[in-house]
């Protein structure tokens, strides 16, 4: 639950957010992409894009999300291409009368970001069987379907290992290159792309610390934020994060 929180994330804004477990970052993502909605409040105001109401079937046209979560939630049959194909859709596969409002246009844009994203000997495999770095790219394609101006990634790079991490990370820094907004929450600094310019910090609910990198990737905030003693390394833009 959020607790007095005001953030404003501006369009073109590269940002990551931070915290410990409990402190807001899924509720806040969850809220993005109208999972979850504010409790009616003549105080509270939480808008998207400019706008206090969305179709949210259209706001996800606008707004990619990569996040570990949705990756569970894929049934292991199901194909890398129907994956992709679900993003037109907002949905979890394209079965039944789902599968009817696929176009061909559709699974043209579909193979195409297959193919950039280097699955293509995969379009036809069961999500199941893939690796969770490939489950990963399957799923940042789908996001990419609408070539939205947002992506949003939840621990981008949880469960993967260096080769597969490297990989997101230079997918991440590649798109923020190409003028997409980036929005990445995490609990790891390593996963911070040199292009994010702001970092929010939150604790139970609130905003505690938010500005530059340098400003907040600090021991003292992270130790408050964290409970524990936490040192920090930079080096080369990149931060990394030891016990004290």
């Amino acid at each position: 639950m959020f607790d007095r929180f005001d953030l404003t994330i501006e369009q073109g804004e590269h940002v990551a957010i931070l915290g410990p477990n409990g402190s807001g970052k899924t509720t806040l993502i969850k809220a993005l992409n109208r999972e979850l909605y504010p409790r009616a409040d003549p105080d509270t105001r939480f808008r998207i894009l400019g706008r206090d109401t969305w179709n949210v079937w259209a706001l996800r046209k606008h707004l990619g999300l990569v996040s570990a979560e949705l990756q569970h939630r894929y049934h292991e049959r199901t194909t890398v291409e129907d994956v992709v194909l679900s993003g037109f859709l907002s949905s979890i596969g394209v079965h039944g009368i789902a599968g009817k409002a696929i176009e061909p246009a559709h699974r043209a844009r579909a193979a195409e970001l297959i193919g950039e994203l280097g699955l293509e000997d995969l379009a036809g495999r069961r999500y199941g069987t893939l690796s969770t770095g490939q489950q990963r790219l399957a799923l940042l394609a789908r996001a990419l379907v609408h070539q939205p101006h947002t992506l949003i990634f939840d621990e981008p790079a949880a469960g993967l290992d260096f080769a597969a991490g490297f990989d997101i990370q230079r997918r991440l820094r590649r798109l923020a290159d190409n003028g997409v907004s980036l929005v990445i929450v995490t609990h790891h600094l390593d996963e911070i792309p040199t292009e994010v310019e702001r970092i929010v910090l939150l604790r139970a609910g609130r905003v505690i610390a938010d500005g530059s990198p340098a400003s907040v990737l600090t021991g003292e905030r992270l130790s408050e934020a964290y409970g524990t003693a936490i040192d920090v390394v930079a080096a080369g833009g990149r931060y990394f994060a030891i016990p004290a």
